[in-house]
């Protein structure tokens, strides 16, 4: 017996499925616009700099000149630099700006981790109080700072711009590194503990490593006002050897004229140091997100 089978139904015409264009001109034209405005806003920036190196390396006949480039090129400028004795006020900030990053980290470091893990008794008052401090400028208390230090013998002294820049610097840092440590989980530590490490052992292995951002961002604040104090350096202050280069870069500035060429130059040379601290830093900034988190 034959067995018929049954016509296959004709099949549909499948619809071809298009992919959706994507318009890419889109985000290209938005990622071209938006490093445009950067860069304008890089050179806006950059460009008061960028008058302030070409200054510095002009005569000094040829300094109303209109244009920007200089004609003539004087590269004694800067090399007058290391032979008028500023080499020396140079020193005397890095050693000012140092001294005090190197106090504040190791007062405020302990101050914000304790406030951080630990709920005593004042806990509120106390951060208020530190914030409270940070409210005071130094130029308002000029005349009792100057009298502190004059009956401790330390006037004209670095210890003294050392210990004014470090207090004024403290609560900032105290802030920023207790607002770090609180973000960090105490289930990490508690892991170390189970490991058999010890308090420090968790601060420096765990605890630091993820707080490291903000440990370079009170570095870099304290380092910079450091750096570009001024005030309350000329009071305590008197002989030259002694000034930081802010001070020493106002002899330039006379009664009847500026030495425009020769106080650029200095200040070029002032923010190399800055510049090379920021490269040094930069890449730890990112690494200090993550690191110590994996055992």
């Amino acid at each position: 017996m034959a067995v018929g089978t049954a016509p296959k139904a004709p099949a549909r015409p499948s619809r071809a499925r298009h992919a959706p264009v994507r318009h890419r001109a889109m985000p290209k034209l938005k990622t071209t616009v938006t490093a445009a405005v950067a860069y304008v806003v890089a050179f806006i920036f950059l460009f008061p700099y960028l008058v302030m190196l070409l200054t510095s390396l002009r005569p000094q006949e040829n300094l109303r000149d209109a244009t920007l480039l200089p004609a003539q090129w004087e590269w004694s400028n800067l090399v007058n630099f290391w032979s008028s004795g500023l080499a020396g006020n140079l020193v005397v900030t890095l050693q000012v700006a140092a001294g005090s990053t190197i106090l504040v980290l190791l007062v405020a470091l302990p101050a914000a981790y304790y406030s951080a893990r630990h709920d005593f008794r004042g806990r509120t008052f106390f951060l208020i109080l530190v914030l409270i401090t940070q409210m005071f400028q130094p130029t308002s208390m000029l005349v009792g700072i100057y009298r502190e230090f004059s009956q401790f013998g330390l006037v004209d002294s670095i210890w003294s711009l050392i210990l004014v820049n470090g207090g004024f610097n403290l609560a900032f840092a105290v802030w920023i590194l207790n607002a770090y440590f609180s973000s960090i989980p105490r289930e990490l530590e508690e892991a170390a503990f189970i490991d058999g490490n010890g308090r420090f052992g968790a601060l420096f292995r765990i605890t630091l490593p993820l707080a490291m951002p903000g440990v370079i961002t009170a570095l870099i604040f304290t380092f910079i006002a450091a750096w570009n104090e001024f005030v309350v350096a000329l009071t305590l202050t008197t002989t030259p050897e002694n000034q930081p280069l802010t001070v020493a870069l106002n002899s330039f500035i006379g009664q009847y004229q500026v030495d425009w060429q020769n106080l650029f130059a200095g200040s070029v040379i002032a923010t190399i140091p800055v510049i090379i601290l920021f490269a040094l830093i930069e890449r730890k900034v990112v690494g200090g997100l993550t690191a110590g988190s994996i055992k």
